[in-house]
């Protein structure tokens, strides 16, 4: 087993090269195809995949598949974390290569359509305030967004998780969130390809699950709800964000309920956004052998 300090030698070595620190430079900032590093560097994709090898070797990249693109990214778990921040503080701020290579990947994303602003109407800003209000007191953790779509929950909270995860079918969709997440600013969250009734995450993965506006028309949503519980750590929340315009709010209450009861899962009342003239319930729950249930 390689020792700490062996480790630690190796990802020194890493780093003693400008290219393979201006890749580090935009993984850094979010998740880069291998596609993207090739033409923000003007480099041949065999050289830099050979250096993307070695950061991965070393630990300090992580390669993902995402349909037909591979992403590289900096990782996300907590396992030695502590040295790679310390690690990532050396890169320089004032380092004008690295602020071309960032604005190139923008102009990029912005070139391909993938940057896109989407617009929101009144009563989406109403559940982002009360998302906000919600969770200045809670804890996230580490959060998943299921149905994460464009990224606007992501864009909304991502930033006050430890780490956060998208998970959406729709590759298009996926596509928008990471140019979107890129421009934002927000570095901790990571865009995935899953499927609600199987989702690709450990039992009790995470501290905060939203279920984000995907039971409205799911086939199987006490599945959905019975996968979301799976990957909920003990003393977790369940956020379920659903639409009510083409719905009866007292009837989709009560299957929310019903679905939440046979995961085993204790459900707060849930709320009406807005008050007057509702387009949206969101409704809390957790583990039912928890003492308290956010409200």
């Amino acid at each position: 087993m390689e020792s700490s300090t062996e480790r630690l030698i190796t990802q020194l070595k890493a780093f003693a090269d400008p290219v393979r620190l201006r890749l580090l430079a935009l993984c850094v900032r979010g998740e880069c195809s291998v596609t993207e590093l090739t033409r923000v560097l003007s480099l041949s994709q065999p050289r830099i995949s050979q250096h993307l090898k070695q950061l991965c070797d070393a630990g300090l990249l992580e390669r993902f598949r995402d349909g037909h693109f591979v992403y590289y990214r900096v990782p996300l778990g907590s396992e030695q974390a502590a040295q790679r921040r310390r690690l990532f503080a050396l890169l320089p701020d004032d380092e004008p290569a690295y602020d071309r290579d960032f604005d190139k990947l923008c102009a990029l994303r912005e070139s391909t359509g993938q940057a896109v602003p989407e617009k929101d109407n009144a009563s989406v800003r109403s559940l982002h305030r009360a998302l906000i209000e919600l969770t200045v007191t809670m804890p996230l953790g580490d959060l998943v967004d299921i149905g994460s779509g464009r990224g606007r929950i992501l864009k909304l909270l991502g930033s006050r998780a430890h780490r956060a995860v998208g998970v959406d079918i729709d590759a298009d969709a996926r596509q928008i969130a990471r140019a979107e997440l890129l421009l934002a600013g927000i570095e901790n969250c990571s865009l995935r390809h899953g499927d609600m009734y199987e989702l690709p995450f450990a039992d009790g993965e995470f501290d905060t699950v939203i279920l984000d506006d995907v039971l409205g028309d799911a086939k199987r949503p006490m599945v959905a709800i019975g996968e979301a519980s799976r990957i909920l750590r003990p003393g977790g929340r369940l956020l379920v964000l659903a639409q009510t315009a083409n719905e009866d709010a007292d009837a989709l209450r009560k299957r929310i309920a019903v679905w939440c009861g046979a995961s085993g899962l204790r459900l707060a009342p849930p709320r009406q956004i807005p008050a007057k003239n509702p387009e949206w319930l969101l409704a809390v729950a957790s583990a039912a052998d928890d003492a308290t249930v956010a409200a």
